[in-house]
Formats: C-alpha cells, sequence, structure tokens
C-alpha cells in the first residue's frame, strides 16, 4: 500500500519521530517522476527548494512559532500567483511572473505547508472537463479514457494520485467539485470570501472562490482553518464568524433535501443506484429525508453563462481576449469573446432574475438543513467530450452551477464506485452537501461522516482514512472559540423546530445535543399557539431534558436575546456532565395551567405524543 499523505496522519507521524518531511517529499518527488509532470503539472517546485522552504519552516518552528501544517506538501492551481513562478492559467502567451504570493498560498507557506508546484486548468479556469488546455488533457486517476472534471484539473488529480496531501483549486461554476468526483476525493467550496481571492486571476470575480482539494473533509477543513481569515486587501474578503471553520454535529432527525422531480443523471443508471445509495446512507446516520422543488436551484444555475457573468469572464482579460484571441483554446475563446454582446440591460435583467430565485429557493431552504445532490450526473470519455464540448460540459454543471450564484457553501465528497469495481477500471461517483452561506465547518463534519460511512480509499491510493473524525472534534467541549458564546435551546429553536432560523440566521452552529443536569423541570405552557415549552429550576426536578448547545458570536448572540419575549428569560444551565452555558428558562408566573412534560424528556417527544 502507498505511504498515506493524509494530513493528520503525516502530523502524528512527524510528532512520533516515524516520519520526517525529508521523507515524505523525497516519496512525492518520486510519485510524480513515476507518473511523469505532464499534464498534471505545468510549473514543478525544484526538489531542492522544496528542501530550502522545509528548512524555513522548521527554523520557524524552533523559534516557537506554531506551524499547524508543518511539513505537509501541496499543490495549486496556475491561475494563483506563486512569487517567482509564472502564472499562465494554461495560456502560454499570457503568462506574467508575479513578485508575490496570492494570499492564500502565503497563509498555507506561513503555516509550514511545503508548495510542490502548480497544476494544470481549463485555460482561464472555463469548463468543467479538463480538457481546454494546451499543456494536456488531464484524465481521471481511474481510468485514462475518462475526463478529470475541471477546471482544477490537474488539482483534483494531484490529490487524487497520492502526489500531495491537498491542492488549491477554484470555483466559479463547480470547478472545485467536479473533479473531486471524478478523481474520489473530498473537494470543499468555501462559502464566498471566506478565503481572499487577492492574487487570483479572476474568472467571475463576483462568483470566484478558493477551493480545496483533500483525502478527507478533516484535512481540508484543516486546510480552511488556516485559510480562511479575512484579507482587507480583497475587496470581496468576508468576516466571517468564528463557527464558519469549526465542525459541529448533526443531531438526530436533521433534515436533508432531495428534488421531489428534476434529478437528472443523464441516462447514467449507475450513478442514479449509488445516488440512491448515498441519500439511504444519510438516513442510517440521522438524517430525515425531505423532497424539495429543486426547479429555482436549476434555474439560477442555468443563468451563469448568460448576461452578467459571462460579461465578467471578458472583463476578466478583455485586453488580452481582443488583442490575441488566436492564443486563447478555441472553445474557451468562443465563450469569453461570445460575451461582447452583452449590454448593460442585459446584465441587470440576469441580476433581477437571480435575486427571484433567490428569494424562491428561501422557502425551500425553510424545510431542510442542507441540500444533497450528485456532484455531477455522468461522466464522460474524453474523445466524446472533445467531439461535444459545450453540451456535454454543461451537463456537468447542471448540479454545481447555482451554488455561488446563490452564495451557499458546499463541500464534494467520494459516494461509491459503479458496480464493476475500482480493480476492474470502475469509475468513482460523488455527492455533494449543500449548506447556507458560512455553514463550511458543520458541512464537513456531515460529510467526514458520509465519506467515512462507506470505508473509501483516499483516491486511487488505496489507502484508507486513518485521522480523527470530525465528529470528535465537533464534539470537544473544550474547543470554543473566543468572542463566542454557547446557548441552550430547549423548544422551538432546536433544529427542525420553527423558530430554528433565529439561529441560523445568525450564522450559529449547533455544538452538539445534551441533557439538562438534575433539578429542572419541562412544562408545556398553557394558551399558547402553538405550543410553547418552559424549563424551570426545582430542586426536585428529575432534569435530563433534551437540549442542543448552539454557538454564535457575542454580537449575534445580543441581538439573539433582544428578541426573547416574556415570560422567556436568558439564564444558565448547567447540563447533565456539570458544565454550564446560556440558556432559556422560564419565569414562574408562567406555569398556571401549564403541563409538567419532564417524564417524556425532551420538547420533541412530547410533540409527537
Amino acid at each position: 500500500m502507498t505511504m498515506t499523505l493524509e494530513i493528520a496522519a503525516l502530523s502524528a507521524g512527524y510528532a512520533a519521530g516515524a516520519l520526517t518531511p525529508e521523507t515524505v517529499l523525497d516519496s512525492v518527488y518520486a510519485r510524480i517522476a513515476a507518473r511523469g509532470e505532464r499534464p498534471v503539472w505545468i510549473h514543478l517546485v525544484p526538489r531542492a527548494e522544496a528542501g530550502r522552504q522545509l528548512a524555513a519552516a522548521r527554523a520557524r518552528q524552533a523559534a516557537g512559532a506554531e506551524l499547524p501544517l508543518f511539513g505537509i506538501p501541496f499543490a495549486v492551481k496556475d491561475n494563483i500567483d506563486v512569487a517567482g513562478l509564472p502564472t499562465t492559467a494554461g495560456c502560454p502567451d499570457f503568462a506574467f511572473v508575479p513578485e508575490r504570493s496570492a494570499t492564500v498560498v502565503q497563509r498555507l507557506v506561513d503555516a509550514g505547508a511545503i508548495l510542490v508546484g502548480k497544476t494544470n486548468l481549463d485555460q482561464f479556469a472555463t469548463g468543467l472537463v479538463g480538457t481546454r488546455s494546451p499543456y494536456g488533457a488531464c484524465a481521471s486517476v481511474f481510468d485514462e479514457r475518462y475526463v478529470s472534471g475541471g477546471s482544477s484539473a490537474g488539482s483534483g488529480v494531484a490529490v487524487g494520485a497520492g502526489l500531495v496531501s491537498f491542492a488549491l483549486g477554484t470555483d466559479t461554476a463547480g470547478s472545485g467539485r467536479v473533479p473531486a468526483a471524478f478523481n474520489n476525493v473530498v473537494g470543499l467550496k468555501p462559502t464566498k470570501g471566506l478565503v481572499s481571492t487577492s492574487g487570483v486571476l479572476p474568472a467571475c470575480r463576483t462568483q470566484d472562490v478558493v477551493s480545496i482539494f483533500a483525502g478527507t473533509a478533516g484535512d481540508a477543513l484543516a486546510v480552511l482553518r488556516v485559510a480562511g481569515v479575512y484579507d482587507d486587501t480583497d475587496a470581496y474578503s468576508r468576516k466571517a464568524p468564528p463557527s464558519a471553520v469549526q465542525p459541529a454535529p448533526w443531531p438526530p432527525g436533521f433534515r436533508f433535501g432531495v428534488p421531489r422531480d428534476g434529478l437528472e443523471f443523464f441516462g447514467d443508471q449507475a450513478a442514479a443506484a449509488l445516488f440512491t445509495a448515498a441519500a439511504a446512507r444519510l438516513e442510517a446516520l440521522g438524517g430525515s429525508r425531505v423532497e424539495v422543488d429543486f426547479t429555482p436551484f436549476r434555474d439560477a444555475a442555468q443563468l451563469l453563462y448568460s448576461g452578467p457573468w459571462v460579461a465578467e469572464r471578458l472583463a476578466a482579460i478583455r485586453d488580452f481576449a481582443e488583442t490575441k484571441p488566436d492564443s486563447i483554446h478555441p472553445v474557451v475563446r468562443g465563450i469569453i469573446l461570445g460575451a461582447a454582446g452583452i449590454s448593460a440591460a442585459d446584465a441587470f435583467t440576469g441580476f433581477y432574475k437571480l435575486a427571484e430565485l433567490t428569494r424562491r429557493a428561501e422557502a425551500e431552504w425553510a424545510r431542510m438543513d442542507v441540500l444533497l445532490l450528485p456532484t455531477t450526473g455522468t461522466t464522460y470519455r474524453i474523445e466524446d467530450l472533445l467531439a461535444d464540448p459545450v453540451r456535454l460540459n454543461s451537463n456537468l454543471g447542471y448540479y454545481t452551477n447555482f451554488v455561488n450564484l446563490m452564495d451557499l457553501s458546499a463541500i464534494a465528497v467520494p459516494a461509491g464506485f459503479r458496480p464493476d469495481g475500482v480493480e476492474k477500471g470502475g469509475l468513482p461517483f460523488g455527492v455533494t452537501l449543500i449548506g447556507r452561506a458560512f455553514a463550511d465547518g458543520a458541512l464537513a463534519a456531515l460529510a467526514d461522516r458520509l465519506h467515512r460511512a462507506q470505508a473509501l480509499p483516499i483516491g486511487a491510493t488505496g489507502c484508507l482514512p486513518e485521522g480523527p473524525t470530525l465528529d470528535t472534534i465537533a464534539t470537544d467541549t473544550t474547543d470554543r472559540a473566543p468572542g463566542m458564546v454557547r446557548l441552550a435551546v430547549v423548544g422551538a429553536h432546536l433544529s427542525g423546530q420553527p423558530l430554528n432560523h433565529q439561529l441560523t440566521g445568525r450564522n450559529a452552529r449547533l455544538v452538539r445535543a445534551a441533557r439538562t443536569a438534575a433539578g429542572y423541570r419541562l412544562y408545556a405552557l398553557a394558551g399558547t399557539a402553538p405550543a410553547k415549552p418552559g424549563l424551570v429550576r426545582d430542586p426536585a426536578g428529575a432534569g435530563g431534558i433534551e437540549i442542543e448547545v448552539w454557538e454564535l458570536d457575542e454580537a449575534a448572540f445580543g441581538s439573539f436575546v433582544a428578541e426573547v419575549p416574556a415570560p422567556m428569560t436568558i439564564g444558565t444551565v448547567t447540563l447533565e456532565d456539570g458544565g454550564t452555558v446560556k440558556g432559556f428558562l422560564c419565569e414562574p408566573i408562567a406555569l398556571n395551567g401549564a403541563e409538567d412534560i419532564t417524564g417524556f424528556g425532551g420538547w420533541r417527544r412530547w410533540l409527537a405524543k
């Protein structure tokens, strides 16, 4: 079996003295040499330079710096700047050598990660296929006849082939998710603005994100926790709540949406069966399946290659496209220069339509906590894709194009192989979990559970995940970020209940399910519609009341408390493990005529009586 490059495993090996970064780098460069540089790599960092990076990181570590990614090899898509290396965006005539690295690259290097090289892509990040590059067409690590996915083709293959621990891509329409599906790895597409795009060549600047390919959701989130920091040099950077990059457990009964209709597999019955199995697996993990109307999401996806967002692609490279059109791949050139006829009025029409569809989608989000979709409905042979490049590319974006337009977070995760099996050339299939903005950490925790439930290898390496599950990390009650407040909820604010949106709308994250200590009673208050619970301190109370602990920042907590109506109050609640958190309590005056429901053990069980 190939030595694993999982971040958690390497870090543990270094700490125990069982591995050295030098040995790992030697192995990485030997694997790259055996495979050949093209078409995965556009620029490979010499082994000696990687050694100099390691020496610099080791010196910082010796001086007391905390380096969470020390000795971890990584790659960068070649539309992201690295100081001293050309940025080509897959177009040699466009190349330039930046003096500074992109903010995200510098943060990773400062954290001790070792840059191995820059990877191939669909030119100017325009495509979901991996074939639109003069540096060669990338292929799936499982079958060279099939596309690798794009535009972050080389990054997906580099992780799937076990050449690096993680790789940066970019994602506008699905470029950080489709290659993950086709190479059996995780693709984390962060919320827009969570990771700086300063030093990233735009495709659609208002929609672009830097994505992360890794072997596990835990590794991807570990990278995001380093990379996801506000950058005032990036006009589109956003100040995210600390909870955005924290894992969070999902309570039993969490609601996952699947399309009521509109599921499209383009004739691929094996993919359809694998998606059905993934949905069943999520139910087995405690989820409650909810059918939703996919129409607003599907219609938003169809907007991406029309109106404002095609014009944005032209705006990014207009001077070059108009002066050197023959230097651009024919399919890419047709898409980008085709935007020249889009008027300002056309652009505003697109903005209005997207706003309308996003509002319509709100009704569906009120019914679900997460959306489960195929990452793609099918895959294609390279020869078929080249014969019909636009239509088949569009099919691959059926489930991905809307996500950034609607300001959502997403993570693509492996979901099995076609029935003929890996050893017989079977191709991987993936699903994507989609959530609200800044739900990145919570999605990663759920994706980790779904991934590990199948005992799938990382990419084509044969290595199974070795690191701790994100559930373990998420339930660590000591992991509270500075400036955050933990709040116990007992009734209408529980997951799936009518007022839960007052928490999720403030970017609160679910920390864990728990129960109160003894000394509490729960009542169903009289004269309220709908019914409301009241948690009351009572030394004689049996306690053991089901609650959920949520975490939100201090400002959000203040605004939340301001909305709490009488007779409810916010006090301090003691949990069965002896810990204390802020929580809902009820004034005793409200108990006249109330029903003592303590024996049910919680509000949900009383509602279900």
